[in-house]
């Protein structure tokens, strides 16, 4: 750029309108201005400083301009410059606005809550991940000194061994790193793009939940029926093959969710994996299932509860049909069911779609459709009811 001065001018600063990085010169102690374009216009500016810790070369963020100023810019360097000088790391300090990453998570985490699934395990899972994995490197770290070196140290070690770890892990560090660019801590996200791009292929083939062909799932019905297992178990596993929901759909399901006149069982949006209530028709074997289901013991509302009358947990389903030695998962009924309405009917793929409670990835069609097609469907449940009994 003509006219750049050697060192920083808080003229410079004010007027410079190219994008690039512009160095504060010799004996700038690393302190250098980022200029960017704005996504509303203009341009975007900010500090960083560029040192070396522990022999690494390291870029400290230092804020944004002009809430920032050249001179304030310039008293962080030189701050952080003594610290180094003197053994330690300037990111690790105890007095800073910006929170720690630690800090950051709790904010993020609180943020995040009121859209998870009541009584489900998101929180855990992210509470799990991050403790383990993120803030042993990164918690005591203020959100505004955080770099892709720092992300990198964290994802590297199970890139590899911990595919789906590590990218959670990545995922949920981008989000308090999101949040802390959405609050004026820092400009960008250090789990973004950059390290994205770094990091090495880690993709493994994609592995499909295991499934019956749609003809073994008549007599994997009968062998569940016949075991001596607990009949909560019993009765929820048939429930969820007859209605193709999914596993938690069917294990948290209530009784003031069921219209047994006219045959209808309304799942809540909340408990929808795509946060729309969805109806879900019911056959005559599902509706004497839930006969069967009422003399099971007395919860707090609960279809199949269990023995202590809450709902049914998690493992059960799973649990046995791997006793019972049916090479399948509960969430692959799913998966035979549409195989089934694929090949043995000539049912439209829109109503096959939504008896799964799929989407509509098309926005415009979807808007247009308002319809559940809930009749068509009937008449499809009715059909693998009887398929499978």
């Amino acid at each position: 750029m003509k006219n750049r001065p050697r060192m920083l001018s808080a003229t410079f600063v004010r007027n410079v309108n190219v994008p690039g990085r512009y160095g504060d010169g010799r004996g700038g102690l690393g302190l250098s201005l980022l200029v960017k374009p704005a996504s509303r216009g203009g341009f975007s500016k900010s500090w960083s400083q560029s040192v070396r810790l522990g022999g690494r070369p390291t870029s400290i963020g230092l804020g944004r301009y002009p809430v920032v100023t050249l001179a304030m810019a310039r008293g962080r360097a030189l701050d952080n410059a003594r610290a180094i000088a003197e053994g330690r790391d300037p990111r690790r300090r105890s007095v800073r606005t910006a929170p720690t990453f630690a800090e950051a998570c709790e904010t993020v985490i609180a943020i995040h809550a009121g859209n998870w699934k009541p009584g489900g395990r998101t929180e855990e899972g992210w509470r799990g991940t991050l403790r383990d994995y993120a803030l042993p490197r990164l918690g005591d770290m203020s959100v505004d000194a955080i770099s892709g070196t720092d992300v990198m140290d964290v994802l590297l070690p199970i890139w590899f061994d911990k595919r789906e770890t590590a990218r959670s892990v990545r995922q949920r560090i981008g989000a308090v790193m999101k949040w802390a660019v959405a609050q004026g801590h820092r400009p960008d996200n250090p789990a973004g793009e950059a390290v994205a791009a770094a990091l090495p292929n880690n993709a493994a083939p994609r592995r499909h939940q295991r499934a019956l062909p749609h003809a073994e799932v008549g007599p994997a019905l009968r062998r569940v029926r016949g075991s001596d297992a607990y009949a909560g178990t019993v009765l929820s596993f048939e429930f969820l093959v007859l209605t193709a929901c999914r596993s938690g759909e069917v294990r948290h399901a209530r009784w003031d969710e069921i219209d047994p006149e006219g045959a209808v069982w309304t799942i809540p949006a909340a408990r929808m994996k795509a946060k729309r209530e969805h109806r879900v028709p019911l056959s005559g074997r599902a509706l004497a299932v839930l006969d069967e289901a009422r003399r099971l013991p007395l919860g707090d509302g609960n279809v199949f509860s269990s023995r202590t009358g809450r709902a049914l947990p998690q493992p059960y389903m799973a649990r046995l049909l791997h006793e019972l030695e049916i090479d399948a998962v509960p969430h692959g009924f799913r998966s035979s069911f549409r195989d089934w309405a694929a090949e043995c009917t000539d049912a439209p793929r829109e109503v096959c779609e939504l008896a799964l409670a799929h989407v509509n990835g098309d926005r415009v069609e979807a808007a247009y459709r308002r319809s559940d097609l809930f009749e068509k469907r009937r008449d499809l449940m009715d059909a693998w009811a009887a398929y499978v009994a």
